[in-house]
């Protein structure tokens, strides 16, 4: 039997469908986006231009979820690769946007730099746990400019070869985000097929349909490119002050974002993303250790399960602004309890401080402790050859297994996870070694990433056309 963490009863996830139908369809949401309230008004809601008030008949709703592919896989350049949503697999999606930077060989907390953008990137394309790429640290170009968003699309597509999760703010940038994708993945048919980019759309809480990057999504239709929503209600701040109100105005911001995404490109893949989490009382700050944040996290993936819906979950926050004792058990804690209500894909690992400095260091330990969870989840198997009568009784009352056939040929089928990170040897052997702590074996792992791995080149023609396109945008202003 699997282990998988369920915080809420099959009754209570239908009693949470219920009142989140009751609150789109009495209080509704503000939708800021004019082209998204026309979309919305054409597919049965009612609409208040003076207002901007959208309400969501239980219908509307209904047939949404009917519409939501339940089955589909992202994809990205590597040949061969590609993650299956709701087939029971699992990957990491690194946590975006740090502003500052652990150096690794001083120690000492600075601004990112490009090469702390390509080294990140670099490890987490050698990294196969991570499947999904967000920017870890600022871009060096600005990126909300066209001639700064080919730039930065050619460094990714350059140096990340599996898919590709972004969003944008400026509409004016759609034409250019889709040549970009025409030039390296091909015509229109491949970029459907394949799915090697999605779009995050983030409602602001609480029920806000924001303007900005959901009119960029509108404009980027026609790709069936795969949307993740992902509202960030803070219990307590812009939730509501408990749990269980928090999951719910989570699962309405994303509903209601849902029928618009539906009604404005029936049939597009979608994935159930909210990143529900808390306050600190004490301070107002986002508490992205709290053990309630990751509670609230497999709420939000039983939810999605509960629809039939893939899912994006978040776990691996941490407040302290360096590794330490501190982030290792808050991390440990944050992504065992995510992972273990097992969600398709996991954002977090390799930041701190709420995700917004980023440690190369911590990178590695983060996908360690995501390997410790997935064999957590793998729990107990129950078939036949497991029971293992016949050894039991052949070795007898005070034997010894170590030397029995089936005891090598389980290490090997995967009853056991032999880690090859962090101390597992003697004393004596830590001794020898020079006593290195775990910090320094996670650097030495950094190291060895960045002096083996070599990203998959575009080819030259991709470039060149690359390049070509940034010239006509930087032209054009």
């Amino acid at each position: 039997m699997r282990t998988v963490l369920q915080v809420l009863s099959p009754a209570e996830l239908d009693q949470l469908h219920e009142r989140s139908l009751h609150v789109l369809a009495t209080t509704g949401m503000r939708v800021d986006t004019a082209l998204g309230r026309s979309i919305l008004a054409e597919a049965g809601a009612q609409v208040d231009e003076a207002t901007r008030m959208v309400r969501f008949p239980p219908a509307l709703v209904e047939e949404s979820l009917r519409r939501a592919p339940k089955h589909f896989a992202l994809g990205g350049r590597r040949p061969g690769w590609s993650v299956k949503m709701n087939e029971d697999q699992f990957t990491l999606l690194v946590d975006g946007g740090g502003t500052t930077v652990v150096d690794r060989h001083t120690g000492e907390r600075r601004t990112g730099t490009f090469q702390d953008w390509r080294e990140a990137t670099t490890i987490i394309d050698s990294l196969d746990d991570v499947g999904l790429y967000w920017s870890m640290i600022d871009y060096e170009v600005d990126a909300s400019t066209p001639a700064g968003v080919v730039a930065y699309l050619t460094d990714v597509f350059g140096t990340f070869s599996k898919h590709v999760q972004e969003s944008y703010l400026d509409p004016a940038l759609a034409p250019y985000v889709r040549e970009v994708l025409e030039i390296v993945f091909g015509d229109r048919a491949a970029l459907r097929r394949d799915h090697p980019f999605s779009y995050l759309i983030t409602p602001t809480s609480p029920l806000i349909i924001e303007e900005h990057g959901t009119d960029t999504w509108l404009a980027l239709r026609g790709f069936d490119m795969p949307v993740a929503v992902m509202p960030m209600p803070l219990m307590g701040a812009t939730a509501p002050g408990s749990l269980i109100s928090t999951v719910l105005l989570a699962n309405c911001e994303t509903l209601g974002t849902l029928c618009l995404v539906e009604a404005a490109e029936p049939g597009v893949p979608f994935i159930y993303a909210p990143v529900i989490a808390t306050m600190d009382p004490r301070s107002g700050r986002y508490a992205s250790a709290a053990v309630e944040h990751y509670v609230l996290s497999a709420a939000g993936t039983q939810m999605a399960r509960h629809y039939g819906l893939p899912v994006e979950a978040s776990g691996g926050g941490t407040d302290h602004f360096v590794p330490c004792i501190q982030s290792a058990y808050e991390k440990a804690v944050s992504i065992l309890l995510s992972s273990l209500a097992w969600p398709d894909i996991l954002v977090g690992p390799g930041q701190l401080a709420g995700a917004t400095v980023l440690s190369l260091e911590q990178l590695v330990i983060d996908v360690e402790l995501f390997r410790m969870a997935r064999q957590a989840h793998r729990g107990v198997h129950t078939e036949p050859e497991l029971w293992l009568e016949e050894a039991l009784a052949s070795v007898g009352p005070g034997g010894n297994f170590l030397a029995h056939p089936a005891t090598r040929a389980n290490v090997r089928a995967g009853e056991w996870r032999m880690s090859d990170f962090g101390l597992h040897g003697t004393f004596d052997a830590w001794r020898a070694a020079g006593s290195p702590s775990t910090l320094d074996e996670a650097r030495a792992r950094v190291e060895e990433i960045l002096a083996a791995h070599r990203p998959l080149p575009l080819p030259d023609d991709v470039a060149r056309e690359l390049a070509a396109l940034r010239r006509r945008a930087e032209q054009a202003g």
